[in-house]
Parts: C-alpha cells; sequence; structure tokens
C-alpha cells in the first residue's frame, strides 16, 4: 500500500459535468500511480454512473471508489460498505421531503422542467430543479440561471428551515452543477443497524465479514470516506464545490486531508503537473 493518496471528486474536477474521462487526465492518472499514490474516487453518483464516466477499461486503475458521498464504497469492483438511509431516517421524514420537494420545484419559475427531479439513491436523496433528464443545453441555462438567482441555494434554505430540526435532521448541499444532496445529519437512530463489512477473497469467492460496528452519529457527507480508509502519511482532495454548501466542502477542509480546490478538469492537470 502506498502512504499518499490522492481522491478526487468527479463532476467539475476529473470531468467536464456528466462527460467521460479524458484522455490526457488518464495519462496524468497514470504518472501518479507511477510515482507511488493510490486513487480514489469520491463522487455524490452510484456506482454505475461514476462507472460509465471513467470507463470500464480504467475503473480498476483506481484503489477506491466512494460512491454516494462515500457511504457506498467499492474495492476492485467489489462492493465492501454500504450504508441505507432506510436504516436511519424514518419514512415519514422521507415522505415529507418528497411531497415538499415536488411542491417547491412545481412552484418554481424556470424555462424548462424535464423530469426526474428527485433520484432515491441507497444513502441519499437527490433533488434537482430542472430535471435530471435536461439536454447539455438546458443543464447550461439552469447553470447560469442558479448563478443569477441562487435558485439551489434559496431551496436548501426552505428545506433546512423544514427538515434541519426533526429526530433525525437532514443534511444539504449543492451537488453537480444542477442538482442537491440530501444525507442524514447527526442523529439518534441506533448504531446496530450499521455496519462495517470487509471482503476476504477465497478462491473466486468474496466472502463478506462483520468486522466491527461503525457509529452513525456522523454526517454522511464526503468526510466520511476518511472512516474507510487504511492509514495514510498523505490525503490529498481535489473538488470544485470545496465552499461552505458545497458537496466537497467538509472532506476538502477536514484536518486530515490537504485540500485542493479546482475550476475544472484542466485546472486539475495543472495542479497535478505541479505535483509530480
Amino acid at each position: 500500500m502506498s502512504r499518499r493518496i490522492l481522491i478526487f471528486d468527479m463532476d467539475g474536477t476529473l470531468t467536464p459535468p456528466v462527460q467521460p474521462l479524458t484522455e490526457d487526465v488518464k495519462e496524468v492518472l497514470l504518472k501518479c500511480k507511477e510515482r507511488g499514490y493510490d486513487l480514489a474516487v469520491a463522487s455524490g453518483s452510484n456506482y454505475s454512473s461514476i462507472c460509465r464516466q471513467i470507463g470500464k477499461d480504467f475503473i480498476n486503475t483506481f484503489d477506491y471508489i466512494f460512491s454516494e458521498n462515500g457511504t457506498q464504497v467499492y474495492r476492485e469492483g467489489v462492493l465492501t460498505v454500504s450504508l441505507d438511509i432506510l436504516d436511519v431516517v424514518e419514512e415519514k421524514t422521507l415522505k415529507d421531503l418528497v411531497e415538499f420537494s415536488l411542491m417547491y420545484i412545481a412552484q418554481l419559475d424556470i424555462p424548462v422542467k424535464r423530469g426526474t427531479f428527485i433520484e432515491h439513491r441507497k444513502s441519499l436523496i437527490n433533488l434537482c430543479p430542472v430535471g435530471r433528464n435536461c439536454s447539455d443545453k438546458e443543464r447550461q441555462q439552469f447553470v447560469e440561471i442558479d448563478k443569477e438567482r441562487n435558485i439551489r441555494g434559496q431551496f436548501m434554505e426552505e428545506l433546512r428551515k423544514r427538515f434541519g430540526n426533526t429526530d433525525m435532521p437532514l443534511r444539504f448541499s449543492a451537488g453537480g452543477q444542477i442538482s442537491i444532496d440530501v444525507f442524514p445529519k447527526v442523529g439518534k437512530a441506533p448504531v446496530e443497524c450499521i455496519f462495517k463489512v470487509e471482503t476476504v477473497n477465497v478462491g473466486a469467492v468474496y466472502v463478506f465479514v462483520l468486522t466491527h460496528q461503525t457509529d452513525c452519529a456522523q454526517l454522511w457527507d464526503k468526510s466520511i470516506t476518511l472512516t474507510n480508509l487504511p492509514a495514510y502519511e498523505e490525503i490529498h482532495f481535489f473538488g470544485d464545490k470545496t465552499q461552505e454548501g458545497g458537496n466537497d466542502y467538509e472532506i476538502c477542509h477536514h484536518p486530515d486531508v490537504i485540500g485542493h480546490t479546482v475550476t475544472n478538469y484542466k485546472d486539475l492537470l495543472n495542479q497535478l503537473a505541479h505535483m509530480l
């Protein structure tokens, strides 16, 4: 195992939003491996979306894939840790969240609304005012409107007022360019409902072994990835949403992490070039 690891956000950092990994980024990542760095991805997206962007022929270059903000951990394509929002948030809270969000989005005055406004992932809920079915042109149009009118910021403020003080308070952060990630905050759920597992390769069969319980009284933001890493002397994180309220903020500003803010994948290439 290397003593140093580089952890990357996906959209807006490793790749243009929802686009595949480019060849020049692949080349630099391979150089990072040659220089002794382990590699990881930490994204709010699910595992299949990450694989689609990175490519099946390159995905195993990464030592870790932390999908859904790090609550789903993959090593060599095998799921080793999985947290489920249904285990820690009451169904009524989730139902109220969905109903409130749909009503809020319905009243928004924006040029287009394209469907898939709410996506229930394993450990988080993704809210998208414009709809995840939007085209690239419609996505960019919403990005510009969001910059001018702070649509997601206002949406998150209303969500915090309504759901931030429940028995299982929820946390909200800007996810990617067009959406909001919703995940559990510090809560009172029983720790026995969440387990950390490791895999043992027995021939061609992976056996899942319970190692210890993981305290669920923590934020399920990207900083949770750090609880599923071995000891590294250096942990670097690169992300574009590192400002407060962005979904890269907590891990980028964690005391055990050397944080790097990037503006796009070309900026990432420049920063990595200075490290190599």
